[in-house]
């Protein structure tokens, strides 16, 4: 009889819990069994496996052949198995020595020739085996999202029989070397603040919203501009650090699609159709999977036309917009995915888009424009720190005739933007965006003068207190762009009139 024991990594969410996978061959009717909670893609590397074997030219063994993948009753899903089983199987028949299996861990799916094809969620197994202190071996397409992990040796390889030729001794897996890259990824595709003549004071609120970290709200007829200011949010938001683009990587990287290592560092920019489920935005599944929310992690949520979304479907957004994450339970097991990001939004002020149009243009009745505006809850409302209306554009503003004063660029916005978030990262560790408590009351204190403003300001508003204390940061943000110490009241009088739609209801 011949046991051997190896170790890989299941994905559940964002975490990467250890599975150890138990092979045994005794005397018997020839079989071959899976268990541990294996799905059925788990199930089916039987036949992966026996093929690949065969093919590297290793006896598969003619045994009674028992894999138990450990813990018993942790869900087992996907491909990533295969490799771990097929090294099992030679250790315990002898075919490969098992003395320095224990210093590795390995995942990759095998074909039926024996070569290892990509897995998806990779960085999570990266992040657990640096911490293991344990070297990694995965295939070579999937070896680049691994290295991005610091500390942690990546074997690569192409196929079964290079793997067990290393642990033969007969063949060196060379562990990948990243290329070093700490300086920003600009997410622009040809997009610039350059592009965008007047609307100077939807200009002024992307910048305070990308400085403070706050969601912003644009409203106003088509073709305004609302679309291509949201789009330009990611051009001037400041780089991420090493901690942030790991975050964000991991749960791009268990995903459907994966993660794309070309956009490393890069802020995503999410901007899903209006037509999304609540599932899509906020995620689910089984086994559960991210939503768009998670996908925009410590980056932009792009929400075009809010109010044709189904009412359902927004209000999921309430509980990731105040928590920074999103929990799915299922009966079995539940997942919690971090959602840490910036909601940009955009929509018409009626269905046809033209009231308050100096043309006169709009034809729907009152009761028509409540119940299109009726589609926002007012406490969604309430999370959205700047709402602001973007009127249209006189035409001599929109082609530059040499005289008139050129839009500054986002290179010179994004240098503003990151001095402010580097006083904010100073004075109290995060944005103002997700100030809270004591910390609110630390950070964002007002004089006398500048609380009696807010107060009179709220009360003829008949403002929430969330919606007060959501002012009172982006006046803290608006201090900081001008290097202010204290807020003054100029600084609350600009936040109160970036509060637009508030007055409008």
């Amino acid at each position: 009889m011949g046991l051997a024991t190896l170790y890989t990594r299941a994905v559940l969410g964002i975490a990467a819990p250890l599975v150890t996978v138990e092979v045994h061959l005794a005397n018997g009717l020839p079989c071959f069994n899976i268990v541990g909670l294996p799905e059925m893609a788990v199930r089916e590397s039987r036949d992966r496996v026996r093929a690949a074997i065969q093919n590297s030219l290793f006896e598969f063994p003619a045994r009674k052949i028992t894999v138990n993948l450990a813990p018993a009753d942790l869900p087992k899903e996907g491909g990533r198995y295969d490799l771990a089983i097929a090294l099992g199987l030679l250790a315990a028949s002898g075919q490969i020595p098992d003395a320095k299996l224990a210093a590795y861990e390995f995942a990759g799916e095998l074909a039926l020739s024996g070569e290892l094809r990509p897995i998806r969620g990779v960085l999570p197994l990266a992040l657990q085996a640096a911490r293991a202190g344990r070297q990694l071996v995965v295939p070579a397409a999937s070896a680049a999202e691994a290295a991005l992990v610091e500390g942690l040796a990546v074997l690569p390889a192409a196929t079964l029989l290079q793997v067990t030729a290393f642990l033969h001794g007969e063949q060196t897996l060379t562990a990948l070397q990243p290329v070093a890259n700490d300086s920003p990824r600009e997410a622009d595709e040809g997009r610039d603040m350059v592009d965008v003549f007047g609307q100077h004071q939807a200009r002024r609120a992307l910048e305070i919203a990308a400085a403070g970290g706050h969601n912003l709200l644009f409203f106003g007829p088509p073709g305004t501009g609302k679309t291509m200011l949201a789009s330009r949010m990611a051009t001037i938001l400041p780089p991420m650090n090493s901690a942030e683009a790991i975050e964000s990587a991991t749960v791009a990287s268990i995903s459907l699609h994966g993660f794309n290592v070309a956009k490393w560092r890069q802020r995503p920019f999410r901007a899903p159709h209006h037509s999304a489920s609540a599932v899509a935005l906020v995620g689910g599944g089984n086994p559960p999977r991210p939503g768009e929310v998670s996908l925009a992690h410590h980056g932009v949520l792009f929400l075009d036309e809010l109010p044709e979304f189904d009412r359902k479907v927004l209000e999921v957004l309430r509980e990731p917009l105040e928590a920074g994450r999103i929990t799915i339970a299922r009966a079995a097991h539940q997942a919690e995915f971090p959602a840490r990001f910036q909601l940009i939004a955009a929509m018409n002020p009626c269905p046809c888009g033209y009231l308050g149009h100096p043309g006169g243009r709009c034809r729907c009745s009152g009761d028509t424009v409540a119940r299109y505006r009726g589609r926002l809850s007012g406490p969604l409302l309430d999370r959205i720190d700047i709402q602001l209306e973007v009127p249209p554009v006189p035409q001599q503003q929109l082609l530059p005739d040499g005289s008139g004063e050129i839009p500054e660029n986002s290179a010179t916005v994004r240098l503003r933007v990151v001095l402010c978030r580097q006083r904010q990262e100073q004075r109290q560790g995060c944005t103002n965006a997700v100030l809270q408590g004591q910390q609110l009351e630390q950070f964002c204190t007002l004089a006398r003068a500048e609380r009696e403003l807010l107060l009179l300001a709220s009360e003829r508003l008949g403002l929430s207190a969330r919606a007060h204390q959501r002012i009172r940061k982006v006046a803290r943000t608006i201090a900081d762009l001008a290097n202010c110490a204290e807020i003054n009241t100029s600084h609350i009088s600009e936040a109160l009139s970036l509060r637009q739609f508030d007055r409008q209801l």
